[in-house]
């Protein structure tokens, strides 16, 4: 065997193996942690800080809040849905039970469950995409079925589906 081929060769097998192993830790180390930024608007949410919920997204936010409903585009108007929904709901428990990151998107699943202001226990189970450009939420979509909330409120309580949905421990 000729001894400098093999050095060689292994040498550049250790090189490309270090450089693909430092790539994947490059890639480690700056992805972001989009659970973590919406884990925080969340407390700031349950607290109703809508001021803590504003700084968290782009001034050009576009916020699906739900399936069916025109977008809310830009901080101000999402302001204004915030400052309504606060004075509709109390005891807020929103909570992720699971949740997936593919670069600048965070997909959930939860539930979004508080108590009217009238005293009637809400959840809805949801799932959602959330954009981010840098640390903002840029982009917001909820999908979950207002059906199942407009019959809560009316007083028709948790189904048996939305208990089944519901009963899990959340994320981390």
């Amino acid at each position: 065997m000729d001894r400098r081929a093999f050095i060689q060769t292994t040498a550049s097998v250790t090189l490309a193996a270090a450089a693909a192993g430092a790539e994947a830790t490059r890639r480690r180390t700056v992805m972001p942690n989009n659970f973590q930024h919406v884990t925080g608007l969340i407390n700031d949410w349950r607290r109703k800080d809508i001021k803590g919920v504003l700084a968290r997204v782009t001034d050009d936010i576009a916020w699906h809040t739900h399936v069916g409903s025109p977008t809310v585009n830009g901080k101000p108007a999402m302001e204004q849905v915030l400052n309504t929904l606060a004075t509709q709901m109390n005891d807020v428990k929103w909570r992720i039970f699971h949740h997936a990151e593919d670069g600048d998107r965070l997909f959930v699943e939860g539930v979004d469950e508080y108590t009217t202001t009238g005293g009637v226990d809400v959840a809805a189970p949801y799932a959602g995409v959330i954009e981010f450009t840098g640390d903002k939420i840029s982009g917001w979509r909820d999908y979950v079925d207002r059906g199942v909330i407009e019959t809560m409120k009316a007083g028709g309580g948790y189904s048996e589906q939305v208990r089944e949905l519901i009963g899990r421990a959340p994320a981390a």
